[in-house]
């Protein structure tokens, strides 16, 4: 064999070397995603590496951030919304575009949100004379108006206002931990298909509000894995299967 026949041969296979590292080489692959034809950005979209079944999720901006190497699928799912499938062929930023989901013969009236509707109720408690939402006064109340001051703390509808702020208090946090402890995200992270299954898998693990509050996307959806896994292993026993696992 010529030497410029080896040499060609050589440079082949040292570009076929390189091309190969390159593929496997993991990337920071981001992206935004939009709601089609408009410059509405979606947030909580599931975004997988089917390859290494790595999941994330786009932030309230729509933005996202993944782990990925050349050659990878990502797929991008939200309910509501048509699923997309992307190759990863480099690291540059990717710009997605979700085809919202047309349901006909559907019609949804919905007035005010449940938040509104609390904040509705105490704005009327107040409206009555009811101040600081039942709550204790501070001192400087006692001297200005001990009457009013005095039917705060011990008249009928205070003890009303205090237990309706509890109540409120609770149902505000519960919405807080609904908005990102999700069916979709469950779902798309456990790949359980019984919609049975989902729910008591989710009341059984739901995390608690100061949770949420100190977890970003990656540690929610850790948690989800890791509770699935211990589920798995104990769904034959019910009394070990509720345990919390943080």
């Amino acid at each position: 064999m010529r030497l410029s026949q080896k040499l060609i041969y050589c440079t082949l296979i040292l570009c076929l070397i390189h091309s190969l590292s390159y593929a496997q080489q993991a990337l920071t692959i981001k992206g935004i995603i939009f709601k089609k034809s408009t410059p509405d950005r979606i947030s909580q979209a599931v975004i997988t590496d089917l390859k290494t079944q790595t999941l994330m999720m786009s932030d309230e901006l729509g933005g996202f951030s993944i782990k990925a190497s050349i050659g990878d699928t990502l797929e991008i799912t939200k309910t509501g919304y048509t699923s997309q499938k992307i190759a990863v062929v480099n690291n540059n930023d990717l710009v997605v575009y979700m085809q919202p989901v047309i349901v006909l013969n559907q019609v949804t009236i919905k007035g005010q949100t449940k938040q509104q509707e609390l904040k509705e109720v105490m704005k009327e408690y107040r409206s009555q004379g009811i101040f600081n939402d039942g709550k204790s006064l501070p001192v400087w109340q006692f001297i200005n108006s001990p009457i009013t001051a005095f039917y705060n703390l011990f008249g009928k509808t205070p003890a009303q206002a205090r237990r309706f702020a509890e109540y409120a208090k609770n149902e505000q946090e519960a919405i807080t931990v609904d908005k990102r402890y999700t069916k979709e995200l469950v779902k798309s992270v456990t790949k359980m298909s019984s919609d049975d299954e989902i729910d008591k898998f989710m009341v059984a693990y739901r995390p608690s509000y100061d949770n949420i509050k100190e977890w970003n996307d990656y540690q929610l959806i850790q948690y989800i894995k890791k509770s699935y896994n211990y589920y798995q292993k104990t769904k034959d026993r019910p009394e070990a299967r509720l345990q919390k696992l943080y």
